[in-house]
């Protein structure tokens, strides 16, 4: 299993190194896949992944990159309200056939999954986005190994003993702190590449430790997911480490986190 996990890792950091970097429509076309598996898999755990909610699901995320693509952002809000739509149309209709909590999640798979992810692409498309779109992996997948390491050091004082027993206090400020410090030094080796942020030093370490904070909790709310419905993995896609979901459940609350700080800082200068 270690091994699995390890390799799977590893292929699957070089796998995103080369998409991101290369960004356009490699990056977009990634993330488009990646979105519907993830709202696949999140369908799956209350059973409409392959019922009419689901496709108008596949359906409506599909409309939205469609929209990103041809950056007719004024129009997201009626696609929300038209997925809402038929989704209360299948569901009066097909009465009993669907539960509430069914229709509920169809709704959210949509920005949970779709829409948070996508602003990976979002982020690569900002200026100076090539540089600034390893700040949602450095809150997400840095956070998780400083808070891991120091976690296994000093961890006494679990943060969610019933959520997630191995999660503790000290890792998660641990986490915290080296996102920021990470993102400090990266912000400190290529701040001569950087002309949106006035002060990337500051602002980096800022948006590293705001990113970690988010990504636990990002993390903790695919854990309780998957507590709710007795779920081990969110599927097999990844050897070793599970779904989708499994693997960038802090990704998705990262993304969004770093495009509006980055936004914010340069509106500031």
């Amino acid at each position: 299993m270690f091994r699995a996990r390890l390799l799977s890792s590893i292929i699957l950091m070089m796998i995103t190194l080369i998409i991101v970097v290369l960004g356009s429509d490699l990056l977009f076309a990634s993330l488009f896949v990646i979105s519907l598996i993830g709202m696949m898999e999140l369908y799956r755990v209350v059973g409409v992944h392959k019922s009419f909610p689901g496709i108008l699901g596949y359906l409506a995320v599909a409309v939205f990159y469609l929209q990103i693509h041809l950056k007719v952002d004024h129009y997201e809000l009626m696609t929300f309200i038209i997925f809402l739509m038929f989704l209360m149309f299948a569901y009066v209709f097909g009465f009993p056939m669907f539960k509430t909590e069914q229709i509920a999640v169809t709704f959210l798979g949509l920005f949970y999954v779709g829409i948070m992810l996508s602003y990976i692409y979002q982020v690569r498309m900002l200026e100076d986005g090539q540089i600034i779109v390893w700040l949602i992996f450095i809150g997400a997948w840095g956070s998780d190994t400083c808070a891991y390491c120091v976690g296994m050091l000093f961890g006494k004082h679990k943060v969610a003993p019933k959520l997630s027993p191995k999660k503790s206090v000290e890792g998660c400020i641990g986490g915290i702190i080296g996102a920021a410090l990470i993102g400090f030094l990266f912000a400190l080796i290529f701040r001569s590449r950087i002309h949106l942020i006035q002060n990337p030093l500051l602002v980096f370490a800022i948006i590293g430790a705001a990113s970690s904070v988010i990504s636990q909790i990002g993390d903790l709310a695919a854990s309780a997911i998957k507590r709710n419905h007795e779920i081990k993995d969110y599927g097999n896609v990844i050897p070793g480490h599970g779904g989708i979901l499994d693997r960038f459940d802090s990704i998705i609350f990262t993304a969004p986190i770093v495009y509006y700080l980055a936004v914010l800082a340069d509106s500031m200068r």
